[in-house]
């Protein structure tokens, strides 16, 4: 399996959104961190700012920042949201033809792989892919993590999460 370059690009705005929490962040901003095109950025975003997740702010002193709860927001709901199919096989998509379907073992195996993959994604919060990414603060835009309220919290594989 592979998820799109859409959702990679997504996962790392919700990533740099959660650690900058006392500034708005702009496209240009993660376009030089990352090195990934303005127009790339901007469909993300817009995506973004549909589901709830990103607040955008127009204008000169504008931008974007995380509108989500960190800590409530699951990887696998994001995967979910943002990959538009999971059919690793084309008996699992709405296009099949596979005279197979129905009575093949290849179809069970890859279905339940795709449930455990995304169970797994369901284990971890972006405010856990923040608190356990020390490559965010090489980013020149990085800044220490202060959910109001909330203290660091210890990483995924000290509560459990291997």
């Amino acid at each position: 399996m592979r998820l799109t370059l859409f959702t990679d690009y997504s996962l790392r705005v919700l990533l740099v959104l959660a650690s900058r929490t006392e500034a708005l962040v702009t496209i240009a901003d993660i376009t030089e961190a990352f090195g990934i095109s303005q127009a790339h950025l901007m469909k993300v975003t817009q995506a973004l700012g549909k589901t709830g997740w990103v607040d955008t702010v127009r204008g000169r002193n504008g931008g974007m920042r995380l509108a989500a709860d960190p800590r409530k927001l699951s990887l696998g709901e994001v995967v979910r949201r943002l990959e538009a199919d999971f059919a690793l096989v084309e008996c699992m998509g709405e296009d099949n033809h596979c005279v197979l379907t129905g009575g093949c073992g290849l179809e069970v195996a890859l279905r339940q792989a795709t449930e455990v993959f995304l169970r797994e994604l369901d284990r971890y919060s972006i405010a856990d892919l923040v608190n356990t990414s020390p490559a965010l603060a090489q980013l020149a835009l990085w800044q220490p993590v202060t959910w109001k309220g909330l203290a660091q919290r210890p990483a995924a594989a000290d509560r459990g999460h291997a």
